[in-house]
């Protein structure tokens, strides 16, 4: 298996192509055996963010899957999490992620630190392998994508895995209403 094509995208088993992973996103792939049921493809890292990944290969919106890291307080202690929801749609971070991660205000991580914490390039950070004390909020609609395109730690290459697989993670919470639909215009 591993094998998936999307728009101009196929990918082969991750298995394949471990090179083309971060190490934390090999190491958790090779723990959890998905290295055959996940897939990866080489791509320019200069089309590694969401809308040049689509735009060149030619990908429907509601294919493309965002991790992103938000974080916040209560009583001094620092709170992290990852949230996985589709391109369609934006992180409710205001209102979901803040109740989720009971503090007072979420929000998305610097990027210095988003990459310090997760070992990962900007761009390409993946919920595959993220520290094992964060949640990882999945989007309902990520879970029930047939297959998404994620990053794999690294911008020059992406991940394509069902959705099912991201929301079996060990720390993953599946929540419905994650991604709120981006406004058209």
């Amino acid at each position: 298996m591993g094998v998936f094509t999307l728009g101009g995208l196929t990918s082969v088993p991750a298995a394949s192509r471990s090179d083309l992973l971060a190490p934390a996103a090999l190491d958790a792939l090779t723990a959890l055996g998905w290295l055959d049921e996940v897939g990866v493809v080489e791509i320019d890292p200069d089309v590694s963010d969401t809308a040049a990944t689509r735009e060149e290969f030619g990908l429907d919106a509601a294919t493309l899957a965002n991790c992103v890291v938000v974080g916040g307080k209560r009583e001094g202690v620092e709170r992290i999490a990852a949230c996985v929801v589709l391109s369609t749609t934006r992180a409710d971070v205001n209102n979901t992620v803040k109740r989720l991660l009971d503090v007072r205000k979420a929000s998305f991580l610097p990027m210095d630190r988003a990459v310090e914490l997760t070992g990962m390039e900007y761009g390409g950070i993946t919920p595959i392998g993220l520290p094992a004390d964060w949640p990882v909020l999945v989007d309902a609609r990520v879970e029930g994508a047939e297959v998404v395109i994620v990053g794999s730690g690294v911008r020059r290459s992406k991940i394509l895995v069902p959705g099912r697989l991201l929301a079996a993670l060990p720390q993953a919470q599946v929540i419905d209403g994650l991604g709120l639909e981006i406004p058209a215009g």
